[in-house]
């Protein structure tokens, strides 16, 4: 059974290219049975998206697969549908069972997430957006062109600093009429944003836009925040989360941040109670040393268990796509035996599964947030905080000097411990 999601904004022809690149893998299944019930699931789910030229603005869910019947037949199913809630992650699974998890946490996030409304605005534009939990939306954003101060026109200056007033505030008047539009309930009457409205902005213009009379009370009251912030529009509006992080500390997205900027502090100051990188992390993991693992909620790492069909040895990889293409890692390297796939999981799903094992809380992060982005781009989408000191590169020379020491023939010689 294979479980489909695609995010909000994906592209129909990536994933296309991706359920080729994973027809191409299950090739080396070899179960003939598995293996022609994934490439018939896959095919379900090549076909589905043929019909569908974009993905829906919430992204799309799609499960494709042969079930058993209550009169215990076999039947084919395809279910497509758009969920309730944007999504963000990208997930492609392929098991005996249809994966539902991610659309209950979403369901779980929605109700119990407080809503933030932002509103950013400065002599240039202004920028209406909400925080959920993890999802940043921005709702609209426009630019303007303000006339500037200047002390030209003579006779005319009085004239020049009227028009002036004018279309300041007609700009706050416009401003005022979009945060009605998208911060009061059409139903309820009452402002959306349920955590509050944050107002941002430089200078006075965020002062008069509060007081000014064209501003509906209703959200005048759900203010629980004015910032000061030195840009305006998006990069206004992730200036205006981080100084808005006292109030906001029950967001998911202000956890996430929160999490990260410690887990780089350590990094900072060198105090060894870190890792990061796949390798290092399943060792400290191993260790039970990790107290905190942070994964990147769309790494695309496998974890394969691998059988020596010759030795019964088993062997545990973890492969990017472009790495799974490299038919070298499926053959033994003495003898040439061609391994059996035992298991092909997502590690991400193999983590969470697995990582209470180990004695660790796992924290799932995003690439939304800068924190973010360079976690995932800089240390590979996995990494810990540490409950003691590990020197892997000490761990490292140890298994060096171990292999080397079986080379030698060391009959008849002395050797110092």
């Amino acid at each position: 059974m294979i479980t489909l999601i695609i995010p909000a904004g994906g592209q129909v022809s990536r994933v296309m290219q991706k359920l080729v690149e994973e027809y191409g893998t299950s090739s080396h299944i070899k179960s003939r049975v598995n293996r022609q019930s994934v490439q018939s699931a896959i095919e379900s789910a090549q076909q589905k998206l043929k019909l569908c030229s974009k993905i829906p603005k919430n992204g799309l869910v799609l499960f494709c697969g042969t079930i058993l019947t209550d009169d215990g037949k076999e039947k084919k199913v395809s279910i497509d549908f758009e969920p309730f809630t944007p999504v963000n992650n990208s997930v492609y699974l392929c098991d005996n069972c249809f994966h539902v998890e991610i659309l209950t946490n979403l369901l779980k996030e929605m109700e119990s997430s407080q809503t933030f409304g932002f509103i950013i605005l400065d002599g240039n534009g202004c920028l209406f957006a909400t925080v959920k939990g993890s999802q940043r939306t921005i709702l609209h954003q426009f630019t303007v062109d303000l006339p500037k101060k200047h002390g030209r026109g003579g006779q005319s200056a009085l004239r020049f600093a009227r028009l002036r007033l004018e279309k300041r505030q007609n700009y706050l008047r416009k401003c005022t009429e979009y945060a009605t539009q998208y911060f009061i309930d059409p139903v309820t009457h009452q402002c959306s944003a349920n955590g509050g409205l944050i107002i941002a902005g430089s200078a006075e213009l965020k002062s008069e836009f509060l007081e000014s009379k064209l501003f509906d009370p209703r959200l005048a009251k759900a203010v629980i925040k004015v910032v000061d912030v030195s840009y305006g529009m998006e990069p206004g509006f992730n200036q205006a989360i981080e100084l808005s992080m006292d109030c906001m500390s029950a967001s998911h997205f202000i956890q996430e941040k929160l999490l990260l900027q410690h887990y780089f502090d350590q990094i900072a100051q060198d105090t060894g109670k870190y890792c990061f990188f796949i390798e290092d992390t399943m060792k400290a993991l191993e260790m039970s040393a990790v107290e905190t693992l942070m994964v990147w909620e769309n790494l695309p790492v496998h974890r394969y268990v691998l059988n020596n069909t010759l030795t019964k040895e088993e062997t545990v990889l973890y492969l990017t796509p472009e790495q799974e293409k490299n038919d070298s890692y499926f053959h033994d390297v003495a003898t040439g035996v061609r391994l059996e796939v035992v298991e092909r999981i997502s590690l991400v799903e193999w983590l969470v599964n697995n990582y209470q094992r180990y004695g660790a809380k796992i924290a799932i992060v995003s690439d939304r947030t800068p924190e973010g982005s360079q976690f995932c781009r800089g240390f590979g989408g996995v990494g810990g905080l540490l409950r003691w000191r590990v020197d892997f590169l000490e761990m490292e020379v140890g298994t060096t000097s171990e292999a080397d020491d079986d080379e030698i023939d060391w009959e008849g010689k002395e050797a110092v411990f």
